[in-house]
């Protein structure tokens, strides 16, 4: 095969199609030509019209194994699209189902700490105030002038103020495992709240400039676990002495910001407590939102989150 895709054929072949244009252009009939002397001019032109008769019949065998390579071509690109689309539906389809059985667990593990809450707030809640009562009662009726009344009014007291401490640790934990001021006072506040707690906890200064902003609940839970975990890792890793905590709109988009003045990280770098990082992600994807995270060794570390405003129909 040339470089025209055309099949070279026999040289005897060609010879055979170029001698019966020969004949038949120098109208002699039979074999007797070959017997007799031809002029020179005739029998050049004889072979002209010969090659240029070859050329002519070669010329649609040309064209139509061109148009075949061409036709294989077009089916082998056609055929590499299809499997290429299909491959890109395939891996979109397992994109959604691995997203959708995330926020499945994701949710599940929010339905799990509610009902670790209630359970604590309801059940643990009441024996402990209970108990409280009780001995307070016990502390009432011993305050007399018998010998022993002292020591047991001093181990009464004490365990007083062991079941307020118990009482207090379990309204923080009930809160960690699901705040009730979210529901109650709003995203805002409970922010406000989680701040001052941290800055108590972790004697870093916190500066809020937090506006009210329309989400969904879900949204906003998302929001505040993000603050949580961001204000945890500043705590645990940044060795900052200031964190800004920012929440408002812009360009028709709820905006959240935690950044602080800590040592930075290397985000190329790969990270033991990087798994918090992801899930941050995967919490504000599922929102529809986005997670940008700037930072770099001892410029410490900015995040900023955007989420989709709750639509009144979802309001």
């Amino acid at each position: 095969m040339n470089a025209h895709g055309v099949v070279s054929q026999p040289l005897s072949a060609w010879l055979l199609l170029a001698l019966t244009a020969a004949l038949a252009t120098v109208g002699m009939g039979g074999w007797a030509w070959w017997l007799q002397p031809a002029p020179a001019p005739q029998l050049a032109g004889a072979l002209v019209a010969g090659a240029g008769l070859v050329g002519l019949l070669a010329l649609p065998m040309a064209l139509r194994r061109a148009l075949n390579l061409q036709r294989q071509h077009e089916r082998l690109h056609e055929r590499t699209q299809t499997e290429t689309e299909r491959l890109e539906a395939l891996v979109r389809e397992r994109t959604v189902q691995l997203t959708e059985l995330a926020q499945h667990l994701q949710t599940a593990r929010e339905d799990e700490r509610q009902r670790m809450a209630r359970d604590l707030h309801d059940e643990l809640g009441a024996l402990l105030t209970s108990a409280k009562l009780d001995a307070a009662r016990i502390k009432s009726r011993l305050a007399g002038p018998a010998p022993q009344a002292g020591d047991a009014l001093e181990r009464l007291a004490h365990l007083v103020g062991t079941l307020d401490r118990v009482i207090a640790l379990k309204r923080r934990i009930a809160e960690d495992l699901r705040p009730s001021a979210l529901a109650h006072l709003g995203l805002v506040a409970t922010l406000e709240i989680l701040a001052r707690e941290f800055k108590r906890n972790a004697g870093v200064a916190v500066h809020c400039t937090l506006q009210p902003v329309p989400l969904t609940p879900a949204a906003e839970l998302t929001a505040y676990r993000l603050v949580q975990e961001a204000t945890t890792n500043v705590a645990k890793h940044a060795r900052a002495s200031q964190v800004w905590l920012t929440l408002g709109m812009q360009g028709g988009q709820v905006v959240l910001g935690v950044r602080d003045d800590g040592v930075g990280f290397d985000p190329a770098a790969p990270l033991r407590s990087a798994y918090g990082l992801v899930g941050m992600r995967f919490r504000v994807e599922a929102e529809h939102g986005t997670l940008r995270v700037d930072t770099a060794p001892g410029r410490g570390t900015a995040i900023r989150v955007t989420l989709p405003p709750a639509t009144d129909a979802a309001g």
